[in-house]
């Protein structure tokens, strides 16, 4: 099971980023996936959720609508827009696949960076 997410990098606040996380190894359309960061000193936040179908989704409360989580399952590739881009945005994002619901993640990725800095 490998995840590596890209994407990540020095945005301006306001703007926007997409990150990716490719999977290989695995069923992709059997997991459902979720996106986490940590911010520096921080403990690791969950930011969002989709199922294995991408019927439903889930987001924090601290994001206020500025995320969009998507799949294809075609391309076993995980997605996370950020619109409106804040300082607080920085950290290092992972996703992270789950098969059984209310169980741990199986897997995490390695993480991309993003910094938000004028």
């Amino acid at each position: 099971v490998q995840l590596v997410e890209s994407g990540g990098g020095l945005a301006q606040p306001g703007g926007s980023l997409r990150l990716s996380c490719a999977a290989s190894g695995f069923t992709f359309s059997n997991y459902a996936m979720s996106w986490a960061r940590q911010a520096p000193g921080k403990g690791l936040e969950w930011v969002a959720y989709i199922s294995s179908d991408g019927s439903i989704r889930y987001y924090a409360d601290s994001v206020n609508g500025r995320l969009t989580i998507s799949r294809d399952n075609a391309k076993k590739t995980l997605y996370l827009q950020i619109y409106s881009l804040k300082p607080e945005d920085t950290a290092r994002y992972y996703c992270a696949a789950k098969k059984t619901p209310g169980a741990a993640y199986d897997s995490w990725g390695q993480g991309t960076q993003v910094t938000v800095s004028s």
